[in-house]
Parts: C-alpha cells; sequence; structure tokens
C-alpha cells in the first residue's frame, strides 16, 4: 500500500439550517499523518464524514491524487481508495474475526464473490499486521475493546487503501493499546487523516496537526506550532505548560487548571 494526495478544498458542510463546517482547506501529502483537533462539536466528525462520503460537503471539493471523490469516482472506486476506522460502535454480531476483516475485500469483487488466493492471502496479511494471527475463528462479540480495534483496523486494511480516515480511534482504550494503534498506523505508509480528542497523542504520531474551533480552521501546522499554551487556552480554555518528551523531543503537555474569565480579562 501507498499513500496518496488527499486535499479538502475549501469545505463546508451544512445540514438543515446549521452550519458545521465553514470553508476548510486541509492538505495530506501522501504518506503522512495528519490530525485534525478541536473540542467536541467543532466539526471534526462532520469534516471526516465528506472524506468517506458518508456526508456530502455542502461547498468545496475531496480531492483524491487530484480527482474529485464525489463527482469523478463510484462509490466502489472511492472504496478501493479510502478506508474509514469510524467511532461507532460495530454491529458485527455473530461473525468471526477473519469474516470481519474479510468484508474488506467487497469494494474489489461485490458481497458474494468467489475469495480468490490473492484475496486470502491479503486478509492473511491484514491478521498477521495487526498482530492477531491465531484468533481467526474467535467470535468477534467475545474480544477486548482494543481487539476489537484491531479487527476493524485489519478490515480497513484489507481494503488496501491509499487513504485511512481514523475518527476518534482511541476511544475507550487503554494507554497501551492506544500507543499500539497509533504506532502501528504510522507505520504503515499510508496517507492518515486522524480526529484525536488527545492532544499528546497528536503532538506525538502527527506530522500536522489542523486545529478547528466552531467549524472554522484556526490554526495549522506541525504539532510545534499549532500546540502551544496560548491557542490552547483560547480554543479549549484550559492551562497548558509545555515541555519537550524526554526520549523523543516532540512536544508534550501538561494540563493545569480551566483558564477562568477573570485570568483571560487579566492577561
Amino acid at each position: 500500500m501507498t499513500g496518496a494526495v488527499l486535499r479538502l478544498d475549501n469545505v463546508g458542510v451544512r445540514i438543515g439550517s446549521a452550519q458545521l463546517v465553514r470553508d476548510v482547506t486541509i492538505d495530506c501529502p501522501a504518506g503522512t499523518f495528519v490530525g485534525l483537533l478541536g473540542p467536541n462539536g467543532s466539526g471534526k466528525s462532520s469534516l471526516l464524514r465528506t472524506v468517506y462520503r458518508a456526508l456530502p460537503p455542502d461547498s468545496g471539493a475531496v480531492l483524491l491524487d487530484g480527482q474529485d471523490l464525489l463527482r469523478e469516482l463510484s462509490a466502489r472506486q472511492a472504496a478501493r481508495r479510502v478506508a474509514v476506522l469510524a467511532q461507532e460502535p460495530a454491529h458485527e454480531i455473530g461473525f468471526t474475526v477473519e469474516e470481519v476483516i474479510a468484508a474488506g475485500r467487497t469494494p474489489h469483487h461485490g458481497a458474494w464473490a468467489r475469495w480468490a488466493s490473492a484475496d486470502r492471502a491479503i486478509v492473511t496479511q491484514a491478521v498477521a499486521t495487526v498482530g492477531l494471527t491465531g484468533h481467526e475463528h474467535r467470535p468477534f462479540s467475545a474480544l477486548s475493546g482494543g481487539e476489537k480495534q484491531r479487527v476493524l483496523l485489519a478490515r480497513a486494511l484489507a481494503q488496501q487503501p491509499s487513504v485511512l480516515i481514523l475518527d476518534e480511534p482511541t476511544n475507550h482504550l487503554d494507554i497501551g493499546t492506544q500507543l499500539g494503534l497509533l504506532a502501528l498506523v504510522r507505520g504503515l505508509g499510508i496517507t492518515v487523516l486522524a480526529a484525536l480528542h488527545d492532544l499528546n497523542l497528536a503532538a506525538a504520531y502527527c506530522d500536522r496537526v489542523h486545529l478547528l474551533q466552531d467549524g472554522a480552521l484556526v490554526a495549522h501546522g506541525t504539532p510545534g506550532e499549532v500546540l502551544t499554551p496560548a491557542l490552547i487556552a483560547d480554543v479549549f480554555g484550559v492551562t497548558a505548560h509545555r515541555v519537550a518528551h524526554p526520549d523523543t523531543g516532540r512536544p508534550h503537555l501538561i494540563f493545569a487548571d480551566p483558564v477562568s474569565p477573570s485570568r483571560e480579562d487579566n492577561s
């Protein structure tokens, strides 16, 4: 798998009378890990849904290697290029690990096509990539939360995408599983656009980050350029002290009290 160039070009998202996202432009060079940050309700998930075609943009375009994802590619063509690990709970009750992962081959052949030996090899490789070899016949419903996330990631990898969309992929996972999942994703070599709540995870794994507030883009750049105490106080309303991580040198944030209105007025 290799990464594609993904560009969200002046994308706006409206549902009814509510403008959820306004004129957001994001560039994801091939093979980069790009983070989408912002408070709850800032438009992160709405923006990601435009990339995996669950929510059409009201304005602007989503471009994949220069092609309009909605206007120039069919749903099946798009699914061969873009895979998603979404935050909605999975409903694969009654299926085995292998059956869930094998569903990732559907965009290439259809739901009822006979498997070729190449498809089986791709599924086997996806299982191995996420560290679940030997668990193929376990019921999906019997897995832990972290194991389920790895299965769903393997299903996405079985699509052989050039772009992977992650919507809060570390929710409800313990810290070891969070770190392992993001390290695995970062090592894939494909283009990744991920909505993340944890700013320290974003600082540790993202090449670039984009910060949303009230549906608008307020900052973008490297984690060091964007994750400043002043901007964090303004957007998230909390006090943050920034230090260098002792192992990586990347920014690491230590959070203190919420920013009070009186402190903001006196600053």
